[in-house]
């Protein structure tokens, strides 16, 4: 077995719409393929002596064991690996499900695909799953326990924290986007212009200000104090001489911690005598040459959540530790307490595993104990100086417990500080007591306070603390996301994109546009290339001046990785024609449909599906579309137009001249289609077609006839506005047609289009693409030797695995096929070509260039134009 690619999926995809987050493994069975599992001696035993919690999975028999039952009577090692693949994941604490493998029209070649909740623990997954598998098969010994740790360890690295996680996980609640901004966990809510950001528990409101004042504990404690609010007394300091005094000042017991500290790291506590006190300075001068020396506050240390300056949830937080049984030593009970299902790796359960470090040590000496020693029963010994639960601390939910003047006094304290989410952490017996009676004290007020120890209590009720902060972002009435309208199909979706967009633009709002030759703000290329993949939409939807996205998706993004966005308002399908097929599995039209359709299954279901009434494979998809669906045509008398018609459906047509909207019986003209400037007086019909789906989904989104018909006029089809489609140049002698035109399709309305063009002569030129089948190269030769008198053949910039050789004898065989007598000859050169082109041109030629390197082309032709100006000018 070999596995050929991983690939991951990261939104709306062919296997699930629903399910953004998949790993597709193209994987090769090659001798496998003859042996299903029933046929390897002992693999069943093998499998289920290694992996014995695969009992769980039911497979396609509905009942638990159903997988060793498959396995039993016999299945392919994809079925297999795909298993192995959920579970692997599932034992390291990503407990997920959802796996289908199907056969490729390759034989012995399987797509394996599985979910993941982590991208590269999904890959580590994929790839020992077929590592694992090759063990069982040949008997050999995998461990299991290494991969599971490796898995994560991955997982730890990759993950978002539970505080910044909650948050993502309410706004996915609330059907609120997100966008993970680098490996980190800075995260985007919303789309373009809506977008909020966070990081951690910092959001894009906190003050820097704030977090300044925070992060400066003397600082916080002084404006406390003078804000009436108690805190401990103390100083600050900088030698022993300083601390001395301090001490001299304040007495035992004291506590010593780092001004820029955090975490408690740094921190020693319950100090009462002047050597320790020198120990204690040393250590807080490891992370802060500024040392805080305060008198310690005895009491239980709680932490109060203020959010948006409510506070929204307490917590009393206990420090690691084990009590004593009067037989186990120290090392032995924290082994026990580890056992706790509760405790887990890293952030992954309630409560973390509890680790021996230099702060346990310190302690356990202070005490006179090592971790051999055996405390009596009933002896609760502290194995942490602080109660942070990320070192095994416990926490206790108190919200319902705090006093009333605690509660306005810690609101108090978030507003003098400034802070829109805030941690204040505070000593004393109890929260039910005001802290002035109490005698109690706030030691200080964090900038990124943890959510996990209220999200999940060790004991007490969990609160949902994440839901106020997405309040705050999002206040009731406020918006997430922009307006997406989606293009695909095979031809039309670069010019309908921009037409749209063009719409959109002319309507008042900053349009963001992704086609295929770049990535738009307004008119503005931002950057240039083939950008209709989830990089470039998401390209998009980060800029937070973008206010509306028209977004090109073509066939070759969703197959890599899926949409780049979780839904939209508009999915306009143009139509589906043969082309790229046999690649990537896609064999046919109704595979090619299955791909497309991931636009319009993304389409909301209060939104809109535009299709393609001419289009037979579009017209399939009618029945299967969740979302409103309304339709265009060339025909007003088409089949389906009548249909919905009857219905009273809204539709799109090309009637007597006019571009125009039906409902039921009445109609709406939008404009005449000879006023229309891409649509070359009415002459290319396939333009046409392109306005029919940009007026419709214009008109579906809400704008105004009016407004419609006003773009459309002054939508120019220039080099700036369509670069490579239907560019004609004039010149005193011949006209230029530059045209992006690469499959049969689009060499047909090319056709269509010059059937209307008078010309003495029509020369074209032409190339074949070398990763389509020999069928649509040869068919393109023959649409070029019906409409061309005379052809001149290039070579494209990028062979794909073919020779030129091949190509040019498969499109000789296709001129020849066309049964006229036309002259041919080959240029493999592009700009050579179109050089030799224009200067046979005589009095009324068309040269019709379709070109794969438009903008080398078009700069070509303007360079000629040019030139023939000046000369014109020196003449006159």
């Amino acid at each position: 077995m070999k596995i050929d690619r991983i690939q991951v999926l990261r939104g709306p995809n062919i296997w699930s719409i629903r399910r953004k987050k998949l790993i597709q493994m193209r994987l090769d069975l090659e001798e496998m393929e003859h042996l299903p599992t029933n046929k390897i001696d002992g693999f069943r035993d093998r499998l289920q002596l290694l992996m014995p919690t695969l009992i769980t999975h039911r497979c396609s028999e509905g009942t638990e064991g159903g997988f060793f039952l498959r396995v039993e009577m016999g299945t392919w090692m994809g079925h297999v690996i795909e298993h192995i693949a959920l579970e692997i994941q599932t034992l390291a604490g990503m407990d997920t499900g959802f796996g289908r493998t199907r056969e490729t029209k390759t034989p012995g070649v399987y797509n394996v695909v599985f979910s993941y909740l982590e991208e590269n623990s999904g890959i580590y997954a994929a790839e020992q799953s077929v590592e694992i598998a090759r063990c069982l098969i040949e008997a050999r010994d995998y461990n299991l326990e290494e991969c599971i740790r490796n898995l994560k360890e991955i997982r730890e690295r990759e993950r978002l924290g539970p505080s910044t996680g909650s948050i993502v996980e309410e706004a996915v609640a609330r059907n609120i986007p997100w966008i993970r901004l680098g490996r980190n966990s800075l995260v985007q809510l919303g789309y373009g212009v809506n977008q909020t950001r966070f990081q951690a528990t910092i959001t894009g409101n906190t003050s820097s200000i704030a977090v300044d004042i925070a992060c400066n504990k003397e600082l916080t404690k002084k404006m406390l104090d003078e804000a009436a609010i108690p805190v401990p007394v103390g100083d600050l300091v900088s030698d022993e001489e300083g601390l001395e005094k301090t001490i001299q000042k304040i007495g035992y017991p004291l506590v010593i911690k780092p001004l820029d500290g955090n975490h408690g790291k740094g921190s020693s506590i319950n100090i009462n005598d002047f050597e320790t006190a020198k120990v204690g300075l040393a250590h807080a001068q490891n992370y802060s040459k500024k040392v805080i020396v305060e008198r310690y506050i005895t009491g239980y240390d709680f932490r109060i959540l203020v959010i948006n300056h409510k506070m929204i949830a307490a917590a009393r937080r206990v420090p690691a530790h084990i009590i004593g049984d009067g037989a186990l030593n120290i090392q032995q009970l924290i082994d026990k307490e580890n056992l706790d299902p509760r405790r887990g790796y890293g952030h992954e359960n309630v409560l973390t595993e509890i680790l021996v470090d230099k702060d346990t040590n310190e302690l356990l000496e202070k005490l006179n104990f090592t971790l051999e020693s055996i405390p009596k029963n009933g002896e609760i010994v502290y194995l942490k100086s602080t109660a942070n639960l990320s070192t095994g601390g416990t926490s206790i939910d108190v919200t319902d417990m705090v006093h009333p003047e605690n509660i306005v006094m810690a609101e108090r304290v978030s507003r003098i500080i400034g802070l829109d989410v805030a941690g204040i952490d505070i000593m004393a017996e109890n929260l039910t007591q005001p802290l002035r009676e109490s005698g109690g004290a706030i030691l200080e007020v964090n900038a990124a306070p943890g959510f996990r120890m209220h999200l999940a209590p060790s004991e007490g009720l969990p609160r949902n603390v994440a839901a106020p902060v997405v309040d705050m972002l999002y206040p009731h009435g406020k918006p997430a996301k922009i307006p997406i309208i989606a293009v695909t199909g095979t031809n039309g979706k670069t010019t309908t994109t921009r037409l749209i967009s063009h719409i959109v633009k002319n309507n008042g709002y900053r349009v963001g546009f992704t086609t295929s030759d770049g990535i738009y703000i307004q008119n503005t290329m931002l950057t240039k290339g083939d950008t209709t993949g989830p990089v470039s939409a998401e390209f998009i939807l980060k800029d937070p001046t973008v206010e509306f996205a028209v977004l090109e998706t073509a066939r070759g993004g969703i197959l890599r990785s899926g949409l780049g966005f979780s839904s939209c308002d508009i999915g306009v399908l143009t139509n589906i024609k043969e082309d790229h097929l046999g690649m990537n599995d896609i064999h046919n039209l109704k595979d090619l449909t299955k791909v497309k359709r991931v636009v319009l299954d993304s389409v909301k279901k209060d939104g809109w599906s535009v299709l393609n009434a001419d289009d037979e494979y579009s017209m399939r998809l009618l029945p299967d579309l969740d979302s409103k669906v309304a339709i265009f045509s060339l025909d007003e008398n088409n089949p389906h137009i009548l249909k919905f018609a009857k219905e009273g459906k809204v539709t799109c047509v090309y009637e007597e001249g006019f571009v125009t909207i039906k409902k039921g019986d009445w109609k709406i003209r939008i404009a005449k289609a000879h006023s229309i400037p891409i649509t070359m007086e009415a002459k290319a019909k396939f333009m046409i077609s392109n306005v029919l789906a940009a007026s419709l989904a214009a008109y579906l989104y809400g704008f105004e006839i009016e407004d419609i018909a006003n773009s459309l006029r002054t939508f120019i089809p220039s080099p700036v506005l369509m670069p490579g489609r239907l560019n004609i140049f004039k010149f005193k002698k011949f006209q230029v047609l530059i045209d992006f035109a690469h499959n049969p399709a689009g060499y047909e309305a090319i056709e269509d289009y010059l059937k209307n063009v008078e010309a003495t002569k029509k020369i074209g030129i032409i190339s074949g693409v070398g990763d389509r089948r020999d069928k649509d190269i040869k068919e393109c030769g023959k649409i070029a030797g019906r409409m061309f008198d005379y052809i001149i053949i290039r070579n494209e910039k990028h062979l794909r695995g073919r020779t030129e050789e091949e190509i040019n004898e498969l499109l000789i065989s296709g001129i020849q096929e066309a049964g006229r007598n036309v002259t041919y000859e080959s240029i493999p050169k592009e700009i050579e070509a179109l050089k030799h082109a224009m200067s046979m041109a005589e009095e009324g030629t068309f040269i019709t260039a379709l070109s794969d390197v438009v903008t080398n082309a078009i700069d070509l032709v303007q360079e000629y134009q040019n030139r023939e100006i000046l000369e014109k000018g020196n003449v006159n």
